[in-house]
């Protein structure tokens, strides 16, 4: 098998960074930069992107197997992929009693694309990473698959996010980027000589782990300035409050980007609240990453 030409599906790189004027920022002497990876391929957006291509290239044309929940951009990129270059993939998904469900739209699109569904109950979702628990997903897949792991995220999906921090060396001084899986943090960190902020949209304090871990997968060691700031994520993956739907709706009517509010709207409003609590210095510019859709989405596996 060869491996897929994934220039042949034209990737808009290095992707565009666009000014955005907001008050919350402008009034503390601050510059608001969008990275607009969501930009780079309609299919295959953003940090999805550079996660897969480098799997991509390793799995050779093998099939692909892969993790993630019901509204899964990873999912979706992935069989996207599939489609586009020609080669089968499989998804595993969070929650067997969804199996018996219409497909919601992501799950749809993903069936159209060639996907093949294989819903597990939470409990082995949650233990997919045990030896024996992969060996038994890998039973129901009657053919050698390359496994990619959930959002995408192991030291190839690391080394592919470097280059995101280095297409902002010189035009940011602050780097920052949504968290789910800690994969595009901890390459965005390496690339980036400056400091990089990470919001993790998920409820809990693992998240430092998963990017040291990874960093160590990667490079042998830690690289790069990174935190997290963990008081933005609302209380879970799709969870909301008032405040974070208000400012959502105000800055896509502005700025006519639908920001997803449960990757981007999160990050912007954690980076206006640190402007006003005064993290940045006057003068700081900062560089939002808007990875994966702009479009609003509820995940309501969970």
């Amino acid at each position: 098998m060869n491996a897929p030409d994934l220039e042949h599906l034209r990737p808009r790189l290095p992707s565009p960074l666009e000014p955005v004027e907001d008050e919350r920022f402008a009034r503390h002497g601050l510059t608001l930069l969008l990275k607009r990876d969501d930009l780079i391929h309609p299919d295959l957006p953003g940090n999805k992107w550079r996660k897969l291509a480098l799997n991509l290239r390793a799995a050779g044309g093998r099939p692909v197997l892969t993790f993630g929940g019901a509204y899964s951009n990873h999912l979706r990129a992935t069989a996207a992929a599939g489609r586009l270059l020609g080669f089968r993939t499989v998804g595993v998904v969070r929650g067997d009693e969804l199996a018996g469900r219409p497909l919601n739209p992501s799950l749809a699109r993903c069936a159209a694309d060639g996907m093949r569904l294989l819903f597990v109950d939470r409990a082995t979702y949650r233990a997919k990473h045990e030896p024996a628990v992969l060996a038994r997903l890998l039973e129901q897949v009657p053919e050698d698959v390359y496994v990619v792991p959930e959002g995408g995220s192991n030291a190839l999906a690391v080394e592919g996010c470097v280059a995101l921090g280095r297409e902002l060396a010189g035009t940011a001084d602050v780097a920052a980027v949504a968290c789910g899986t800690g994969g595009t943090l901890a390459g965005l960190a390496a690339g980036f000589p400056g400091p990089a902020l990470g919001v993790p949209v998920l409820r809990g304090g693992f998240l430092g782990a998963e990017v040291r871990a990874l960093q160590e997968a990667a490079f042998g060691g830690p690289r790069g300035d990174w935190r997290l700031d963990e008081r933005f994520h609302c209380g879970g993956y799709a969870r909301t409050t008032p405040e974070l739907e208000a400012f959502a709706e105000a800055f896509g009517a502005r700025h006519g980007l639908a920001i997803e509010r449960l990757y981007v709207a999160k990050l912007l409003y954690g980076l206006g609240v640190l402007a006003e609590e005064g993290a940045f210095a006057p003068g700081t510019r900062i560089a939002a990453v808007v990875t994966g859709s702009p479009e609003p989405q509820e995940d309501s596996s969970r």
